[in-house]
Order: structure tokens, then sequence, then C-alpha cells
């Protein structure tokens, strides 16, 4: 078409750091970060986050350049989401739980320039540090992150140590009037981020500028967050990005309230002190508010919306949450999909149906939410869309602007995971009649049974109906006869008891008998730092146990 002219006047590449600068504009004095005392607001957030650019240019960090951080959600962390990608860094955020071993793989592979460290894991940083040392000369510059007018604990170790900044000093070198370097290009890395590497080593996965903002969008409308929302950091800021929270907040003007470590009593405190309107978290936050203690729980000053992710909840914790006042919409993404990349929408219909089916229904993966273009169940050999029948399975894929970049430096994994032009996430499904898809388990947790297949998130689904059980995982133990059989690794409610026997024939009274566990193993269920269980450690250990030739029990 002719007479049409492409310019700055009606074309910018999209960036979220755009949401920061309406905000510190429209919402500049509304209150934007609370972490115990402390306080910012918006134009206090934008100026912050200018100096902080401003300060690690002077650093000689350049465009596309890797800084690091490892820190819990604290205020500093929220900052470096913005300061970071102003200086047009990328930001790398690290698992806090990650030893100092995998932290110095990550920081090699990543090449950072830098690492911002919160005091509470300088230890694990140093020896990262010095591992890294054994094989490089030039070592990522170390900014320690402490408490505001708060004395150091461990001061002594913090002192010993040499070639730091700290954070607050940093960020009084920068200057408040720095001219952001906005990307050129909207497909610009903005953040790499490192896969959990619960199947496997993690996988550095770099997301865009374009992708980080368009579901930054998709979480405020996935969440059903108004105009001024209380957001509750319950989800690591590290994790994805926070779901694009740390982004998605800015673009309401909301106030993002801070906790450092997360627990049933500072959940409750933090919703009736500030007033919250939304939170996020896995399943296993949504199981720890169930189960707080009486003395931790208070009433909720008004339905607080809560989106949840990764594995499916089980209905019985979502009817529970539901009966508290929180209103749960279960979402469903991977670190490759920016997090959220489908949404459960609720349909007025459902509203007449009873608690359970409810809850049943809430359990659904849904449909892509407004940021991605598809998502679908698709045979992986010939990529033909499995019938919406509700039982064919086939596996996850995904199709969008919000589908990472790729994994850096390893070609050949982005090639596979994009094999057939679509994003294949490994995740087995159904797809119903409606044409919401159910996730029924990985392609790796699977398990085949004399030729059957068992959905271990079924099965994990009766255990949580079980009165006395807290928390289940099902893995496939090694069987002489069928293959494989169902072994359940699961965690009782404190003061509560129950045999082995007596769950499996629970299990077997809702579940055809093949399906049913034929092995109870009672202990402590190994996680990840965003609370998904690591089924790879319990596969080891039922392999370790041996192979069944009859039906067996453990009580460990």
């Amino acid at each position: 078409m002719e007479g049409l002219v492409r310019c700055s006047a009606n074309y910018v590449p999209l960036s979220p750091i755009s949401f920061l600068e309406r905000s510190a504009s429209v919402y500049r004095d509304r209150v934007s970060i609370v972490y115990g005392n402390l306080k910012y607001t918006w134009r206090e957030t934008r100026e912050r986050c200018l100096r902080l650019a401003s300060a690690v240019t002077q650093m000689r960090i350049s465009p596309l350049d890797v800084v690091a951080v490892l820190a819990p959600n604290i205020p500093a962390m929220y900052e470096l989401h913005f300061g970071i990608p102003m200086a047009g860094a990328v930001l790398c955020s690290l698992n806090i739980r990650q030893d100092s071993t995998m932290i110095s793989m990550l920081l090699r592979h990543s090449e950072s320039k830098i690492i911002f460290v919160d005091y509470q894991f300088l230890e694990v940083a140093l020896g990262a540090l010095e591992l890294l040392s054994k094989t490089q000369t030039k070592l990522p510059l170390l900014v320690l992150i402490t408490e505001i007018n708060k004395p150091l604990p461990n001061k002594s170790k913090i002192t010993s140590s040499s070639g730091y900044l700290e954070y607050e000093n940093l960020l009084a070198m920068g200057q408040p009037n720095f001219n952001i370097k906005w990307p050129k290009d909207e497909w610009d890395p903005i953040t790499l981020n490192y896969t959990s590497g619960t199947t496997s080593s993690p996988k550095g996965v770099v997301y865009s500028h374009r992708g980080a903002y368009l579901n930054s969008l998709a979480t405020v409308l996935l969440s059903n967050m108004a105009p001024m929302p209380v957001y509750l950091w319950t989800v690591p800021m590290f994790h994805c990005n926070g779901w694009c929270f740390t982004w998605g907040v800015a673009v309401q003007g909301g106030t993002n309230v801070c906790l450092r470590n997360v627990s049933p009593k500072g959940i409750f405190d933090s919703i009736a002190l500030h007033k919250v309107t939304n939170m996020s978290g896995a399943p296993t936050v949504l199981n720890m508010i169930i189960n707080a203690p009486t003395s931790d729980q208070k009433p909720l000053p008004f339905k607080v919306e809560v989106i949840t992710a990764a594995a499916p909840p089980p209905p019985q914790v979502l009817s529970k949450m539901e009966e508290m006042g929180f209103s749960v919409t279960h979402s469903y993404g991977l670190t490759e999909t920016y997090g959220p990349g489908t949404i459960c929408t609720w349909k007025p219909e459902w509203d007449s149906l009873p608690s359970d089916q409810r809850a049943k229904i809430k359990t659904r993966q849904g449909l892509h939410h407004n940021g991605m273009e598809d998502v679908d169940i698709k045979d992986p050999v010939t990529m033909k869309s499995v019938p919406p029948d509700g039982k064919t399975m086939g596996e996850v894929m995904f199709r969008g602007n919000t589908v990472m970049n790729g994994y850096l430096k390893n070609l050949k994994a982005t090639q596979e995971a994009f094999s057939g032009e679509w994003f294949r996430t490994g995740d087995l499904g159904i797809k119903h009649p409606d044409g919401y898809i159910e996730l029924k388990d990985r392609s790796k947790d699977i398990i085949i049974s004399g030729g059957e297949n068992i959905s271990t998130i079924e099965v994990e689904s009766v255990l949580f109906s079980h009165p006395a059980i807290l928390e289940a995982a099902v893995i496939g133990r090694p069987d002489d006869h069928w293959g494989e059989t169902p072994c359940a690794f699961v965690k009782l409610k404190e003061g509560m008891n129950a045999t082995a026997e007596e769950i499996i024939k629970f299990c077997r009274n809702c579940l055809p008998h093949y399906m049913a566990p034929r092995t109870i193993v009672f202990e402590d269920l190994p996680k990840t730092s965003t609370g998904k269980i690591q089924k790879f450690v319990l596969r080891q250990k039922a392999k370790a146990m041996g192979s069944l030739t009859k039906v067996s029990k453990s009580r460990l």
C-alpha cells in the first residue's frame, strides 16, 4: 500500500520498561514497594532504577552484557528487573537454593559481568567465585545487598571478604537523569532464566523485551488485576521473573508487598495489614495456606485473587481455598513460555455446579491467554491435533510471541524444542470437547504398567483427598512382571496417622486397581525453590529400592 511510513511516531519497540515510566507519572506518589517498615513510591522507584542503570553503565556494562542477581523477594530484586534493562543489559536471576558449584557453572555459562548478592547468600556467592577463579582470571564484580538501617548478621564473614561494592552506595553513584537505553529491536534479550533442572541440566532461557511486555499484560488480565492492586510476593522473583508480575504490577500502578521468607503467618499477616488483593503461588503454597495452624490464620478483608500454576492443584485444595475466601484461577506454563501460558478462564454457567465439580474444572489448564497465539495437544510424531474427546493423549505445544527466543549457546536444544514450528513442552495432556486442555503428566513421569498408561496426576489427586495426607508424589517403581507400578511418596499432616495398607485400600476404592499405588513411602518430599517436587530424586530412590515381585509396602 502506498503512502505509509514506519517511523518513531507510529512504531516503538515494545519493552516493559515503559510500564515503570508511566506508573512513575500516573501513580507517582502512590506506594510502589512495601518491605517491613520500608516503603517507596513509584516516583522513588523510578529514580532508584535510573540510578542503578547509570551506575552499572559507569561500571562499563554495555548493551547485551549479562548481570546476575542472587536474592530473595526484596526491593532491590524488584529494582533490578527495571534498572538492568534500562542500561540495555540482560538480567540473569539465579535460584537462591542453588549451591556454590551450580552458581559458578551458571555464572560461567552466562558470562555474567556483575553479580548482585543479598547478604543472606554471600557465602554461597563467594564460594562460587572461588570455584570460578580456578578456570578464569576475570571474575564478576560482586555487589552486596544489605538491609537498610539494619545491622548485618554474620558481619565477620562479610567484613573479611574483599572486592565488592554495597548496593545503596552503588545507587548513590548513579545519576537520576540517566538516558534509558531502549532496545533498538524489541526481540532483543531482556532476561536470562535458567530452568530448574528437575529433569536435566539447567538450560539458559532467553526472554525478549517484546515477550516480556506482552506476557506482563497477559498476567494482569488473567489475574483480574484492577488498577492500584496490592500484590503479595509469594512467587520467587527469580522464577520466570516472578511469572512476569515484576513488570505486570507496574502496569496497574500496584503496591508490591515483599516477603523475604514465605510462611503461612507471613501470608495471613500481610493480607490483613496491607489489604492484599492479588497473589500467586505454586500448589505447595496453597497447601501451606489451607493447612496453616489456626493461630496463624486471619480472616480475609475481602476476596483475594490467586493465580496458581505448576502441577495441577488437587481439587480438594482448591475447594478449601475457596471456603477460606480465596478466588483461585489455574494457569499453566513453563520457563520457556515466560511462566503463565494458558488460563482456565471461568464461565458463569459453572457457578451453579457443586463445589467438587467446580474444583475439578478449575484443575484444567484451559486455553492460551491473550498474549499467546495458540496452544494445542498434538501427536508428537504426525503433528496432528488430537481429537477433543477428553481421553486421547498427546503433547502440549505452544506457538506465539511469549515463547522464548531460545536456549543460550545451545542451538541443538533450541531446534529440537521448536521442531515442527511449535514449542514442544514434553508435557502430556488431553483436550476436552469445549477445547480446554488438561495436563495428564510429564512425558518422563507417565507410568506404563502392563501396557496401560497411568497418569501420576490422577493418582496424586486421590491421595490428596485422604484426610491424613499433607503432600504426595507418585512415580513408577520397577516391577519384574508389570514393567513398573505406582509408588507413592507421602507426607502426613502433623498429628495424623495412616498406614501404607490403609492408603492403598483408600486408593483402590477410588481408582482402578492397576492405578493404585503398590508401594507407600513416608518421608518429606524434595522440592525445588519454586515448590516443584523433584521427581527425579524420587525415581532414583524407587530404583534403589529394587524391583517389585509382589505387592509390597514400606515405611521409612
